[in-house]
């Protein structure tokens, strides 16, 4: 759907047609969801789906159209993400386990067979700073453009350019660290031949 058909569905939405908030949630749910599961983890993604549109349903009588109604959504699932993060730093953290340390030394690398390539995509975003990693998410994953991308992080534009210049950079060290470190795995694992 395009971002007048979208916002066409939202005001109608907000109106009263149930038929229009359902296609108005298809229209945008896959890309609300990807951006906030970057943001924070999958787990908590479907969480933070559906308290962002319990926001914005809130917040769309005092929608002025002044962005795109995609852009304004996100905009809000950014928000709650933040809020978020502020409500667990908040809390005091406890760990689940009895030793954590011996949970952490056992996590397994990407040196080890088996080791999910999903994981390592989800460790190297993870790697990134968290505002690279919204940017990129942003202008990379989901296609928003750059202006845009700006409205929702709420930030200039040359700002955005420059975060998702650096995340690519932070993106390419950290994959060349992680081929190294295979190989290096890898040469200690195959027995060197003595000279005859």
């Amino acid at each position: 759907m395009h971002d007048l058909d979208l916002t066409a569905r939202a005001l109608a939405g907000a109106a009263g047609d149930p038929e229009a908030v359902d296609d108005f949630v298809r229209g945008t749910q896959r890309d609300v969801w990807r951006f906030v599961a970057y943001l924070t983890d999958v787990q908590s993604a479907d969480d933070l789906t559906q308290e962002t549109y319990l926001r914005a349903w809130t917040a769309l009588p005092r929608f002025t159209g002044a962005s795109s109604v995609r852009t304004w959504l996100m905009s809000i699932a950014r928000r709650t993400v933040v809020d978020r993060y502020r409500a667990a730093a908040a809390r005091p953290r406890t760990a689940a386990v009895d030793d954590w340390v011996e949970v952490a030394e056992r996590r397994q690398d990407i040196t080890r067979p088996g080791f999910d390539e999903g994981l390592a995509l989800d460790d190297l975003f993870g790697a990134l700073h968290p505002a690279r990693r919204e940017a990129f998410v942003l202008t990379q994953v989901l296609d928003f453009g750059y202006a845009e991308a700006a409205t929702i992080a709420g930030c200039p534009i040359g700002t955005v350019r420059s975060r998702v210049a650096r995340a690519r950079s932070d993106l390419i060290a950290l994959l060349r660290e992680a081929e190294e470190a295979t190989f290096e795995a890898a040469e200690q694992r195959v027995p060197l031949r003595r000279a005859s």
